[in-house]
């Protein structure tokens, strides 16, 4: 039994995300971090099934409201994105939090929840972090769901997830800060402390020219309009009507010809510029060099710069501060002998976590003339230090960022079409060039992007 788009029924959250219930609200985090929701069983395929039924109602046919009811589980993840910047130094006690809907929520009828739906709710908890070695803490309280065409709901959801940021969620949701003595700056400041105290002419130099070149230490809960997040519902939520979903899942002739064609010659992975087996690749984008980089730029996605000393420098600055930097330089990888075309990343508040994705120009176009690009996608999870390797650690579930990049271009406006294609003998399962495990389902996502 399949559900929206090819995918099993306890998985139809989005394009490849999931759509678990879960027990309680206090597995939840911990569930969500180990990646846990992104297996399905039989008993989440009933669940969900009984939890999110339909009246009759004739077939969604168009992307307005469907006079048809659904009820979505308890335990059912919403995808939203920050409206309000929210920020422990600078947020204050009941302030009104807004999120806006980035993946839409299906269930067997169609879409219950559509893109654009707005989430609202308020700072329940706010504890900024009075010193150093305590911890800031967050809690965001979502209690009204508008979608286009209903009534306001009132929901029952708790914060799971804040996507590639340093701080972690706790089981009932808030979200706890680091400590100073977590971040690596703080070594070198501790350093150069105790350089004063031995001299204190060199020591006040040091630190200037520290606090110039590195910044100073900052441990704030601090998420910019924009940020990425994810909710649990923790009880069912009944909505008014379904919808079709917004772009559809279909491919014409011209494209999906070529693109087979394409898919049966070229390689399955990426490679390292020794050879090595680098990245598989996992997408396949319609489109020229223009409108790749306006669908990234409006999906809020950073362009990689070059690698030269002021970046290498920044990168440098953004690890030692435990800080983002969106457009850092990505390691080269080598597809139909040359280097990536284009590289685009997204990061929040550190340089441990950061989805990034490189894409190369194939020789091959659709009937229409128009560009076909292969790319490969991955989610850096942090870091990976081990004998002999210093690198980021890779998200093994590569089906789980591939899903994340076609969301995140799809509510731009900018997609006309996707699809799920499989490739003859896909590969399923592998090892990074460090060592480190991935799986996939094999299939690779295609994004026909509008012509501008």
């Amino acid at each position: 039994m399949t559900g929206l788009r090819g995918l099993p029924a306890s998985r139809c959250q989005g394009k490849d995300a999931r759509c678990v219930p879960l027990r309680n609200a206090a597995q939840t985090s911990g569930i969500m971090r180990r990646r846990v929701l992104r297996g399905s069983a039989g008993v989440a395929v009933f669940a969900f099934f009984l939890g999110c039924l339909w009246v009759a109602g004739s077939p969604p046919g168009s992307k307005a409201v469907e006079p048809r009811s659904a009820s979505l589980p308890a335990g059912t993840l919403v995808y939203l994105r920050l409206e309000t910047a929210v920020s422990s130094k600078t947020s204050h006690l009941h302030d009104p939090v807004v999120a806006r809907v980035v993946r839409e929520v299906p269930c067997p009828a169609g879409i219950a929840i559509p893109l654009g739906g707005v989430v609202k709710g308020h700072i329940e908890r706010l504890i900024p972090s009075p010193s150093p070695a305590e911890r800031a803490r967050v809690l965001l309280w979502f209690t009204d769901f508008e979608i286009s065409g209903q009534p306001s709901l009132k929901i029952h959801a708790h914060l799971s997830e804040v996507e590639n940021a340093r701080e972690s969620v706790l089981p009932d949701g808030s979200i706890q800060g680091v400590l100073a003595s977590e971040l690596p700056l703080t070594y070198l400041e501790n350093a150069v402390a105790k350089l004063g105290k031995s001299n204190a002419g060199l020591g006040e130099k040091a630190q200037k020219t520290q606090a110039k070149i590195l910044g100073k230490s900052d441990t704030s809960i601090d998420y910019p309009k924009g940020t990425d997040l994810a909710i649990v519902l923790d009880q069912p939520l009944e909505v008014g009507g379904v919808s079709s979903s917004a772009v559809p899942e279909q491919l014409s002739a011209s494209v999906a010809t070529p693109v087979d064609q394409l898919l049966a010659g070229a390689p399955q992975r990426a490679s390292g510029k020794d050879g090595k087996p680098g990245d598989p690749l996992n997408l396949v984008v319609i489109g020229n060099a223009q409108e790749i980089r306006r669908v990234f730029q409006e999906a809020e996605w950073s362009e990689a710069v070059q690698a030269t000393g002021k970046t290498v420098w920044e990168t440098v600055r953004a690890v030692a501060g435990d800080r983002g930097y969106g457009a850092a330089p990505v390691s080269q990888l080598y597809l139909f002998g040359r280097a990536e075309d284009l590289a685009f990343e997204k990061m929040l508040n550190t340089f441990a976590r950061r989805h990034h994705l490189r894409l190369w120009r194939s020789p091959v176009t659709t009937q229409e003339g128009r560009e076909i690009w292969l790319g490969a996608a991955t989610h850096d999870s942090g870091l990976d230090v081990r004998p002999g390797v210093v690198s980021h650690a890779i998200d093994p579930d590569l089906d789980a960022e591939r899903a994340k990049v076609g969301a995140d271009l799809v509510v731009t406006g900018l997609v006309a079409a996707e699809r799920l294609v499989t490739r003859p003998d896909p590969l399923q399962e592998g090892l990074t060039a460090t060592g480190a495990p991935w799986k996939t389902d094999g299939r690779l996502l295609v994004l026909e992007l509008k012509a501008q």
